[in-house]
């Protein structure tokens, strides 16, 4: 039986009475009492009343904390993610839900966080899911029938090392686990399209935030993603950008008016000149040394990522590639893959990435051979991250081995 309304098991009905039952207390203050409404709380706890009660009595508090039943009429996101974030939603399915669409790959992480909360990210996401579920409540009335969860398009087009900045991550995975938390059952299906090699990656940062029920609901579409799209979607309704033959009025095939398309984040809109990192580790590089960190790569497609600080004055860096794991060498005999120079890490922190072509060990050497007089002290994290495909138990690092080292000014 599916849990739904019309298809409920004895069991299932016999939760569902003990579940209304013990939420009298508070059905008076839900956005909705119907049984569509709770199953859907039953459905994500697969039918655990004492978990399903748990879990919608926390989402209670949560719509207190955030004023989530006023926050479409009363907050309003800051201009800059108005502007710079992209997505939005345009037409429905072919069984009437909604339709969301984002586009990532113009989206820029560090401009739009240099220039707004995680706060306000959180909150106009949320403000983006009671906009949807206030849609499906209008598609319910409109249809005569009940319409509760939404079709996600993903255009991951451009998806790019930009797009695994920390910060950025970290802050989604939270946005992921406040779907997951406070409005169950409210996505359908989610079709990725276009995506590039490095999707494995990026996905595999995000999944474990994704209970399996939604993990089932993802479809990576391949090179005849417009064919599939058709299957689930009218014409009528799909941008003709997305094979369809929808348009905006003046014939705007993107369907811009609906759908937010973006560009980067103008410097003007800025308050702030780096986002607070917490360090995992520390090292100091002598005066006239080096420190060299080795990180071995077994697999092609592994991404390599670091953020570091530097206390008093600037440093060097650099990435260097060499053939063995624990033989020490001087930056000239090593392949050079990102250029050593001078950053000025103790003003502003330093953060990059880089995708791993080639298995090798994979060297981040810190520079100081050109300090006479000063030791510098680094804080930095340093991950490898891996493809979804080859994930361990060690997500951070279960494809690599570490070891660190220290030159003299000849390195």
């Amino acid at each position: 039986m599916s849990g739904r309304v019309g298809d409920l098991s004895p069991k299932q009905t016999e939760a569902l009475q003990q579940f209304r039952e013990r939420i009298q207390d508070i059905l008076p203050q839900l956005p909705a009492q119907h049984d569509h409404f709770l199953l859907r709380w039953l459905r994500a706890r697969n039918f655990n009343v004492q978990k399903s009660e748990a879990m919608l009595r926390k989402h209670l508090e949560f719509r207190k904390q955030i004023k989530v039943d006023t926050i479409i009429t009363e907050w309003r996101p800051p201009e800059v993610i108005e502007k710079y974030l992209s997505g939005g939603m345009c037409g429905y399915d072919l069984e009437g839900s909604p339709i969301w669409y984002d586009v990532i790959g113009p989206v820029d992480p560090k401009g739009l966080f240099l220039s707004a909360s995680k706060q306000d990210f959180i909150k106009s996401k949320i403000r983006d899911c009671e906009m949807l579920q206030k849609e499906c409540n209008l598609q319910t009335q409109r249809l005569g029938r009940n319409i509760e969860s939404i079709t996600m398009i993903y255009d991951v087009e451009g998806l790019g090392l930009k797009h695994l900045w920390k910060p950025a991550i970290e802050t989604y995975g939270e946005i992921l686990q406040m779907f997951e938390d406070n409005y169950p059952e409210g996505l359908k299906r989610l079709f990725v399209i276009k995506a590039p090699k490095l999707f494995p990656v990026a996905y595999n940062l995000v999944k474990h935030f994704l209970s399996e029920n939604t993990r089932q609901k993802i479809y990576i579409l391949g090179a005849n993603w417009q064919e599939i799209l058709l299957k689930y979607i009218d014409a009528e309704e799909l941008p003709m950008i997305y094979g369809g033959k929808l348009t905006d009025p003046d014939g705007d095939p993107r369907c811009r008016t609906r759908i937010n398309h973006v560009g980067p984040v103008p410097p003007s809109y800025y308050v702030r000149d780096h986002v607070k990192v917490d360090y995992e580790q520390c090292l100091s590089v002598s005066r006239g040394s080096s420190k060299q960190l080795d990180y071995e790569i077994l697999f092609p497609g592994c991404v390599l990522r670091w953020q570091f600080s530097s206390e008093g004055a600037d440093i060097g860096f650099g990435v260097f590639l060499k053939a063995k794991m624990g033989e020490w060498k001087k930056a000239a005999q090593m392949e050079e893959v990102v250029p050593n120079q001078r950053y000025n890490a103790h003003l502003v922190p330093e953060d990059g990435s880089l995708t791993c072509e080639r298995p090798g060990v994979y060297v981040l050497r810190f520079d100081n051979t050109y300090s006479i007089f000063q030791a510098k002290r680094i804080s930095f994290t340093v991950e490898v991250l891996l493809p979804d495909h080859l994930q361990t138990p060690q997500s951070n690092g279960g494809s690599s081995r570490h070891k660190q080292a220290e030159g003299n000014s000849q390195s």
